[in-house]
């Protein structure tokens, strides 16, 4: 199931609908779907079963679902060369997880860093918070995914997967392709606008902290013109002495296309007030087709409800078929 340097890679992402992306979510990660769309075959998943270890407000997230839905094609992809599904319409996830769950140790799981932590931060400790990475390996394995696109806090999850995987095909025989974790070429990792060396997030209780994609002109050079920047006015790429500033660089950078270290030479000898407004800049051209973009998408309901249904078609179809091999191996009928 290895794939030669000339054929495309399976790839298989996903991102919760807990409401609303930031500029972060998109230079980090929503882009590059789009640009791995166009050379590898790509799954997209709105992952709603994951959202689902948190008590949620069921008009609420179906808003969400819809809206993240909608957001990751207007940030560019393209329905005709990717499969973009919402995953609790897609039954084969939720039957995998269950098999695969039954090949997965309890040590495992409660060595996951992700647990550990949400664990100590939510009341909520339900069985599926403790099981959620054996729907994780589900989500990658029913599509042969070989490779998935992380970051940091998803490579263990991805690792585990790798292990069933493993597993699973020493007891049975041939059956998983066994996925790689990679980050991205031109992921951008954004900071936080208050504290650089935090990531950006929607759920920080700071909202100057982060750019929602939402954020209209007003509301996004209020927050770069607040951003936390240093003390001394020189403009310089160091992550690690000079976060504040080289956030606002990576994020110009990203917008434009260039490197940060490039961004910095072209701001020197110039101070943060010029800076920031070049951001601001950057940030509102790159925001504006998305945003058009997806107010039609949302306008259009019928529309966007009919590029779901046939996603969740054709994720069903490539599903059904590797169930069928697992039932076949554990001599299950299907």
């Amino acid at each position: 199931m290895e794939t030669t340097p000339n054929q495309p890679r399976t790839i298989l992402s996903a991102m919760q609908p807990s409401g609303g992306m930031t500029l972060g979510n998109y230079l980090g990660a929503m882009k590059n779907w789009a640009i791995m769309s166009q050379t590898d075959n790509c799954y997209y998943a709105v992952a709603d079963l994951h959202a689902l270890t948190v008590r949620q407000n069921p008009a609420e997230l179906r808003r969400n679902i819809r809206n993240l839905a909608a957001m990751i094609l207007a940030c560019g992809v393209n329905p005709e060369r990717a499969t973009l599904f919402i995953q609790s319409q897609v039954p084969e996830h939720s039957v995998l997880a269950w098999l695969l769950t039954c090949h997965t140790y309890m040590g495992e799981l409660s060595r996951m860093t992700q647990f550990k932590d949400k664990s100590a931060k939510q009341e909520n400790i339900n069985a599926g918070l403790f099981t959620y990475p054996s729907l994780m390996a589900a989500d990658i394995l029913l599509y042969n995914a070989n490779g998935v696109p992380v970051g940091a806090d998803q490579k263990q999850h991805v690792e585990l997967a790798r292990d069933i995987a493993i597993r699973f095909n020493n007891a049975y025989g041939e059956t998983f392709a066994v996925p790689e974790p990679f980050i991205p070429k031109y992921g951008a990792r954004i900071m936080s606008l208050q504290d650089p060396t935090k990531k950006m997030s929607k759920s920080d209780e700071n909202p100057n902290a982060y750019i929602s994609m939402t954020d209209d002109n007003d509301t996004v050079a209020r927050k770069i013109k607040r951003a936390v920047t240093d003390s001394d006015g020189v403009i310089e790429f160091d992550p690690e002495h000079r976060p504040g500033v080289s956030n606002l660089l990576t994020i110009y950078a990203a917008c434009k296309g260039q490197s940060a270290v490039d961004a910095a030479a072209e701001f020197a000898g110039q101070g943060y007030g010029q800076l920031k407004q070049a951001v601001t800049d950057a940030v509102q051209s790159a925001l504006a087709p998305v945003q058009a973009e997806y107010a039609r998408l949302l306008a259009d309901k019928e529309h966007l409800n009919a590029l779901l249904r046939s996603g969740a078609e054709k994720a069903s179809a490539a599903g059904r078929r590797t169930l069928r091999k697992v039932y076949r191996k554990l001599g299950l009928d299907m």
